[in-house]
């Protein structure tokens, strides 16, 4: 417990008890599913930041896609309520839910100022959310579907390039993930994760706009530490949050990292158009720390454009 670091102020004595528990029954435990109720969305409400942290002119609108074909995260129904609740509470932004992959044909996303990928999890097969839902939908050629999932995914690179918002949300990394193009508009792709443990998380740069809601000797969380590939080695973003390595319990076999960091979370810019991806949190509980709150609303900010902050790539660094 002595690499644990809490900070009680603004958090919630039942999230530390928890982390503890966990600490003390061993690591590669999941987290039991919480229910969405109103007695939980009256508590994120309670929690969540009072104001946006950055001034904004006009309120944006938000499409908050939650669609999955893979692996099924439970936090997706409390991850869209818990968007829903920031951006209603802050003023900032008006929310639309959805799981229908029309929402990006050119027309419907030039509705919105931004697009959250919620979990939108993809199978392991061909992995392609587009490919996975139009194939189930239709007898079509093959040939034909792909074709029509590869126009959804250009749509959604055009949307960005055009000045369009994305942010990332844990498990929709791997909305595309054999995609060479959707892993550079990201920033990488999903390798693997070892089992839920919790982590320590520590800042790049203390002194960023996008993490003044962390102390800055970072906070514990409990979570699947994700590892990454393909983009992820050219390093074409701006880190925010990480993890050391070394602390990971669980590691793939031959695998097994010792040294160095792997990045949590990162920004960067995408010709007119700003990228975030946030690997926390694969847990409702995690929402009950108004830190991270506050974090995906300043993050949600930055990809509307109403920050004006330090997202060159850690390569150039």
């Amino acid at each position: 417990m002595d690499t644990f670091i809490f900070r009680t102020t603004g958090i919630k004595l039942g999230l530390i008890l928890f982390l503890v528990c966990l600490a003390l029954t061993g690591f590669g435990q999941d987290l039991p599913n919480v229910v969405l109720d109103e007695a939980w969305k009256s508590k994120i409400h309670q929690l969540a930041p009072e104001k946006a942290s950055f001034p904004f002119s006009t309120k944006k609108k938000i499409l908050v896609f939650s669609l999955h074909t893979g692996f099924d995260h439970w936090v997706i129904p409390h991850t869209e309520e818990m968007i829903k609740i920031i951006s209603g509470k802050s003023g900032a932004f008006e929310v639309t839910g959805s799981k229908d992959i029309l929402m990006f044909e050119p027309e419907n996303l030039k509705k919105y100022d931004a697009v959250v990928l919620n979990n939108t999890c993809s199978k392991t097969d061909h992995r392609n959310l587009f490919w996975d839902k139009l194939r189930a939908d239709s007898d079509a050629d093959s040939i034909f579907l792909m074709q029509e999932a590869m126009a959804l995914e250009n749509n959604l690179l055009e949307y960005v390039k055009s000045g369009g918002g994305l942010m990332i949300v844990h498990g929709g990394i791997t909305t595309l993930n054999k995609s060479r193009a959707f892993s550079k508009l990201v920033g990488a792709s999903f390798d693997y994760h070892p089992p839920q443990q919790a982590i320590q998380v520590r800042l790049v740069d203390p002194a960023h706009p996008l993490v003044q809601s962390f102390p800055k000797e970072g906070f514990n969380h409990v979570d699947e530490p994700y590892f990454y590939s393909n983009a992820y080695a050219d390093m074409n973003f701006r880190p925010l949050l990480y993890f050391n390595n070394a602390e990971i319990s669980g590691q793939r076999e031959n695998e097994v990292k010792t040294e160095g960091k792997t990045y949590l979370a990162w920004i960067r810019a995408e010709g007119k158009g700003k990228v975030m991806y946030c690997s926390p949190s694969h847990n409702a509980q995690s929402f009950e720390n108004p830190d991270l709150l506050s974090f995906f609303l300043n993050g949600l900010q930055y990809v509307v454009g109403d920050v004006d902050c330090d997202d060159k790539p850690l390569r150039s660094f």
